[in-house]
């Protein structure tokens, strides 16, 4: 029987465990992280769509509205869902694609505001991710990925005997020009493969890192992807179709660390990244202006050119290091260790850095756009809605020691109870149900004002 995914080996425990937290539309950010037992809700996935949040537990899941930083006023509940581990969202629209606990190897597509079914798709192996755009919807499985069109969600493409993936890493573009899909092409090196899912066919494979890769992310525009390896300390940007390296950003040098997301802010400027440690960093994405030479005046001064002249006959990997731009902003999380995914979002007018933790909070920092440096905490949410100080958070003693939990990858999606109308078997490998046409129809597919989703998972 094949092998399922990590978050379906370890039974839910009756106490505390955690929230999944991913982002979609207009400012995206998408989370998925552990969390404290709510009322109601004894292990709950967090998901941020931009201006709306949804926490979802084993019993079902709320959305929350995101306009506000004061607070999350609540604009949705669901409570007939099961052990949901995968919820995406197209967007702010009504279609949201499920994977449940009880059943890994089936997705179903749903519109949740009327409660019905709009089809479903059973594959080989268990489902690892789920990617939504206005075009394609991509599901992964560890060793294929399968491209459905969103409008009928008949399967165009697979792509088979890809290197194992156990942990489904993938990004989707939300550009309807750039549509591209990015995914692992080794499972040794940091090798990425980019597929263009409008036209079928591969458009470039680049070699990204010397370890594994860790994350990726593209931006809105689809023309840039960031991509993190396992070591963690360095952060690229290449241009795409192309896999020209725009920038390199080193997020640190004493240690290695566990990227745990990568995301751009909604106009491609600040690409903000978090890790297993206490530091989100936040970088800008400007060309460095070459300002005209001046003569030092001071030892130290002297120093620096010399030391800068002689790169040139320093080993490349050194050379590389001076070359390479620092964090713009940070952010100072009051725990470490924890899995947490970041955002970057405009909210009230200002630029905000979300980021979602496995200790049940949400945290909202403000970020100074021309200025950088330390971003300022401004409110920290609880994952059920209900708001602590901070003072309150900050002295808790679950923020001062990593959270030990089992693995689980929490639901947060209604599956509705209507039957599925069967039309087809698809000859690529899935089997499934066509499209209502009346329920496709209704979608709001061509929403402006979305941002894409992100997702922590809670390995």
């Amino acid at each position: 029987m094949p092998s399922a995914s990590p978050f379906f080996l370890s039974p839910l425990p009756p106490t505390p465990l955690f929230p999944l937290f991913r982002p979609f539309a207009s400012a995206a950010l998408h989370l998925r992280a552990p969390c404290p037992a709510l009322t109601s809700f004894s292990s709950c996935l967090a998901v941020l769509f931009g201006r709306s949040l949804a926490v979802g537990s084993k019993s079902g899941y709320k959305f929350f509205s995101l306009s506000s930083v004061d607070k999350l006023e609540q604009i949705y509940e669901c409570t007939d869902t099961e052990d949901v581990c995968i919820v995406e969202r197209l967007f702010s629209s009504s279609l949201v694609a499920i994977v449940s606990l009880k059943a890994p190897r089936k997705l179903k597509v749903c519109h949740f505001k009327k409660g019905t079914e709009i089809c479903n798709y059973s594959y080989s192996n268990t489902i690892l991710a789920v990617k939504l755009n206005r075009q394609r919807l991509i599901v992964c499985l560890e060793e294929s990925l399968y491209i459905h069109n969103i409008r009928d969600m008949k399967v165009l493409h697979t792509i088979r005997e890809t290197p194992p993936n156990p942990a489904g890493l993938c990004a989707l573009s939300i550009n309807n020009d750039n549509c591209y899909l990015a995914y692992p092409g080794s499972a040794t090196i940091g090798e990425v493969q980019v597929f263009d899912t409008i036209n079928l066919r591969a458009a470039n494979m680049i070699p990204a890192h010397d370890s594994p890769l860790a994350a990726l992310a593209f931006d809105a525009s689809g023309t840039k992807l960031a991509t993190a390896s396992e070591k963690g300390t360095v952060i690229r940007v290449f241009s795409i179709p192309e896999g020209q390296k725009l920038f390199e950003f080193r997020r640190g040098v004493k240690r290695c660390v566990s990227i745990c997301s990568l995301a751009f802010s909604m106009d491609g400027m600040f690409l903000s990244a978090s890790s297993n440690t206490e530091t989100v960093h936040i970088f800008k994405l400007e060309a460095v202006k070459e300002k005209p030479q001046e003569e030092p005046t001071t030892w130290t001064g002297y120093f620096g050119k010399v030391l800068m002249a002689s790169t040139s006959y320093l080993p490349s990997q050194v050379t590389e290091m001076f070359n390479q731009g620092r964090a713009f902003a940070t952010v100072r999380l009051p725990f470490c260790g924890h899995k947490n995914i970041c955002s970057l979002a405009t909210i009230q007018k200002i630029p905000r850095l979300l980021v979602g933790a496995s200790d049940g909070y949400l945290y909202m920092y403000n970020l100074d756009p021309q200025e950088g440096g330390e971003c300022t905490l401004m409110k920290q949410h609880k994952l059920d809605g209900s708001m602590e100080t901070t003072n309150e958070i900050l002295d808790s003693a679950s923020h001062d020691c990593p959270l030990v939990t089992p693995t689980y990858s929490a639901a947060g999606a209604h599956a509705p109870s209507s039957p599925t109308r069967l039309a087809y078997t698809d000859e690529l490998g899935a089997a499934g149900g066509a499209c209502l046409e009346d329920e496709a129809s209704a979608l709001r597919l061509e929403e402006d004002s979305e941002h894409p989703p992100m997702i922590l998972r809670t390995d």
